[in-house]
This record gives structure tokens, C-alpha cells and sequence, in this order.
């Protein structure tokens, strides 16, 4: 569970699935990585076209989506 600072009243949960030896910081730094990938996600549907893609197959959304970010 994560407060946000600016809005005190706001908050986050996450379910996790990683083996139990996982690190709190390990943890924290892959929840941290959502932002970054969700900037680039909204980035990229300016760009390149992203938001007029229309998904046909697994396959040809994974190679678009890799290829944009």
C-alpha cells in the first residue's frame, strides 16, 4: 500500500507475485518503474500512432508496442 504525499487522502495498493525471498526494496523499485513505463506508454500514443493502432493480434501489438517505446 502506497499514500501519495500530495494528496494524503489518496491511496494505492498492489498485488505482488514474486518468490517469497524478494526484498522490500526490490519491490519498491518495481512499483516505482510503473510511472516510467506508463510516461512512455502515453508517449508513445502521440509519436507514432500508438492510440490509432488497432490490435489484430497478440503478435502484431507486441512488436508495435516494442518497437514504440
Amino acid at each position: 500500500m502506497r499514500r501519495s504525499l500530495w494528496e494524503p487522502a489518496e491511496r494505492r495498493a498492489y498485488v505482488i507475485f514474486a518468490p517469497q525471498a524478494t526484498t522490500l526494496e526490490a519491490v519498491v523499485r518495481v512499483a516505482g518503474a510503473r510511472w516510467t513505463i506508463e510516461s512512455s506508454v502515453e508517449a508513445a500514443k502521440g509519436e507514432v500512432g500508438l492510440d490509432q493502432y488497432e490490435v489484430r493480434s497478440w503478435t502484431g501489438w507486441y512488436r508495435h508496442i516494442t518497437l514504440v517505446m
